[in-house]
């Protein structure tokens, strides 16, 4: 199916605005303790509430686009983010620097989910094509945005801060002229809106379940920006061999797309199929993992949960879409965002801790452990799903 105008224009307005926060967020944790003299376990204090400001944005966003709309949401969050890049460029000193950083991460938490219910909106029929297609750009904006991020730091923190402020007013202009999209986004009463209330029992059981099997992904795969890290090292392998990992990570999921699509409409008709392969080979990727001791066997590691994120990365917001009842696609998508934001926020503490505490093998472990649970609540959202279906 040819994609939407309105849908490209989203795709590129996501890339923009990940482009954006990519340029800063390699670098917190150097600028705070090499420039701002602060120790390492306050600036993962501020990352901590930086994560904590974007859980209330995805939760706020979401919630806003359905009474809103998501023209209104977006300006509203994208006004956050100019406002905080903007006094960031100006006041950058401590506590100024944590505070703003914060503020963005509120910004930006408002936005990406109302991204993706607007683009659930505009093209109904697209399914996991639409979702894969704002993934991808995700994964670009990253991709840039960290690169160049460290060349130009190189020359200037300071440069770093006015990028971050071009990408964003960029984003600002495109979003301005390009989504104010006509969309039948109903106004619902609070009470009729209200997951707790008995005609939406199974759907927010649903998910829950959703919820807690995309948190737990999350956990498993942000090991390999933390513990698994730390352990290459460990090992001797240079941090230019770590970073080509994530060099990969990058280039295939931009070029194994026509390798994986085969099989991607294959299961066509189940997305809960399409994860359910995809966790098995986060399993797979962590069990080869394990057994590593030179570059080349982290090297197949990672080529695997690359695969395994292509599969579920982009069906947890196409599932969501599909879940959410008339007026929830917001609040859904805020819920499905702020699931992942924590599970990358206690992901690296749990790691780290089950590493001191019983070492790297238990780690691993651990993390295919809680993938099988992940697995479990696959079966329990294909359960209720099919509940729903039958009312």
């Amino acid at each position: 199916m040819k994609m939407p105008k309105s849908v490209w224009w989203l795709v590129i307005g996501m890339a923009l605005n990940i482009t954006g926060s990519s340029f800063l967020w390699p670098l917190n944790t150097i600028y705070m303790n090499d420039v701002l003299h602060k120790s390492l376990t306050m600036a993962g204090l501020v990352l901590m509430v930086n994560s904590i400001g974007m859980v209330i944005g995805n939760l706020l966003g979401g919630t806003m686009f359905d009474k809103l709309g998501g023209y209104r949401t977006i300006m509203i969050g994208t006004t956050i983010c100019l406002i905080s890049t903007i006094l960031l460029n100006f006041y950058h000193g401590w506590p100024w620097y944590a505070i703003w950083l914060v503020a963005l991460g509120f910004g930006g938490g408002m936005i990406v989910p109302a991204i993706y219910a607007m683009a659930g909106a505009v093209w109904p029929n697209g399914g996991r094509q639409t979702f894969n297609a704002i993934y991808l750009a995700q994964n670009l904006g990253v991709a840039i945005g960290a690169a160049s991020g460290g060349f130009v730091a190189e020359l200037s923190f300071n440069y770093i801060f006015i990028a971050n402020l071009l990408m964003y007013v960029l984003f600002a202009i495109v979003a301005t002229t390009q989504f104010n999209l006509k969309l039948d986004v109903k106004v619902k009463s609070s009470e009729a809106l209200s997951l707790f209330s008995k005609s939406y029992r199974l759907y927010f059981k649903a998910l829950i379940a959703l919820c807690v099997l995309f948190s737990i992904c999350w956990v498993a795969y942000i090991q390999w920006e933390s513990t698994i890290a730390s352990f290459t090292q460990n090992l001797n392998i240079s941090m230019g061999q770590y970073s080509l990992l994530w060099t990969v990570n990058g280039i295939l999921i931009l070029v194994a797309q026509p390798l994986i699509y085969p099989l991607i409409r294959l299961m066509k008709e189940n997305i809960r199929r399409q994860m359910f392969v995809g966790v098995c080979i986060f399993i797979v990727s962590f069990f080869v993992t394990s057994f590593a001791e030179q570059f080349s066997i982290f090297m197949i590691g990672m080529v695997i949960l690359t695969i395994g994120e292509m599969f579920v990365w982009p069906a947890v917001p196409a599932i969501a879409n599909s879940l959410a009842p008339d007026g929830k696609a917001g609040s859904f998508q805020g819920y499905v965002n702020s699931a992942a934001t924590i599970g990358k926020a206690i992901g690296p503490l749990l790691g780290g801790m089950i590493v001191d505490l019983y070492g790297m093998q238990k780690m691993f472990l651990s993390m295919i452990l809680l993938l099988l649970f992940a697995i479990i609540c696959i079966f329990v959202l294909n359960y209720y799903l099919n509940k729903i279906k039958a009312q």
